[in-house]
């Protein structure tokens, strides 16, 4: 054990900040340890927690031999038939509903709005997209970097910006706070699916803590009070994961670099 408490980061969506502060507070109480979680703004603070929930993109290409020190040791599966019981997401690329794009192919040359470059659902699945179309640089006529999830839903849904690729995890949260967005909003496509974000642990903490951390977070789904807790987010439960779990997104990735379409813009 460790005599400080467990540091907690979220580098994910702020609406899943509330289901990351049950999971460390919980893990601090089966573990008898004092948790504390902080919201990272810069990957450099991966060095900074000892678990973390983070974006795959940002894991695999950060973490490994050179790099940061870290561990998946697990993920969420989504509630809803659509995830099959997988560790698994979409990105639900987005438009206004009265405009005149009914798919992908109607977006040359248009807006486009993503989160930030180290996020595969707003990112690294729109680059791979594009090269599986066998396109290149300039297939959008602007490219906005919009910083969250949240502020590409609220450009798109203005009309500030064509289109953008969503989280199917973040799009569901945010319509089911705000019901109006189903009526403002239309999906025309679907990236996906790719493994889902993982939850990592630096490998600075024992093996026997990751491996306890990583047991409380399979066993929270079977909890009935948590699971509760837990549907605010629309997490049915945590599932075993591990570093082979995010060969897709380096396959991906791979597929970009080869193309020589790693960027967007």
């Amino acid at each position: 054990m460790i005599a400080r408490p467990l540091r907690f980061a979220s580098f994910l969506a702020p609406d899943l900040l509330p289901v990351y502060r049950l999971v460390a507070r919980h893990v601090g109480e089966r573990l008898g340890l004092l948790t504390d979680l902080f919201v990272g703004d810069d990957y450099a603070q991966l060095a900074d927690a000892d678990v973390s929930f983070v974006c795959g993109l940002a894991y695999v290409e950060l973490a490994g031999p050179g790099g940061l020190p870290l561990e998946a040791i697990a993920a969420p599966v989504l509630e809803g038939e659509r995830y099959g019981g997988m560790p698994i997401y979409f990105s639900d690329v987005i438009v206004r509903r009265d405009s005149p794009f009914r798919c992908f192919a109607d977006l040359r040359g248009r807006s486009w709005s993503y989160n930030e470059p180290r996020s595969h659902s707003g990112y690294g699945v729109t680059r791979h997209h594009l090269v599986r179309l066998g396109e290149t640089n300039g297939y959008f006529g602007r490219v906005v970097e919009a910083g969250w999830h949240q502020r590409s839903i609220r450009l798109v849904a203005t009309g500030e910006v064509d289109a953008s690729a969503i989280d199917s995890q973040v799009l569901a949260l945010a319509v089911r706070a705000r019901p109006e967005l189903s009526e403002r909003l239309r999906i025309i496509d679907a990236l996906g699916p790719s493994t889902i974000q993982p939850v990592v642990a630096g490998t600075w903490l024992s093996p026997a803590l990751r491996a306890d951390v990583q047991g409380v977070l399979l066993e929270m789904g079977e909890q009935t009070g948590l699971r509760a807790q837990m549907a605010r987010g629309m997490i049915e439960r945590f599932v075993k994961v591990e570093d082979g779990s995010y060969d897709d997104l380096r396959r991906m990735r791979a597929e970009c670099a080869a193309a020589g379409l790693l960027t967007l813009r």
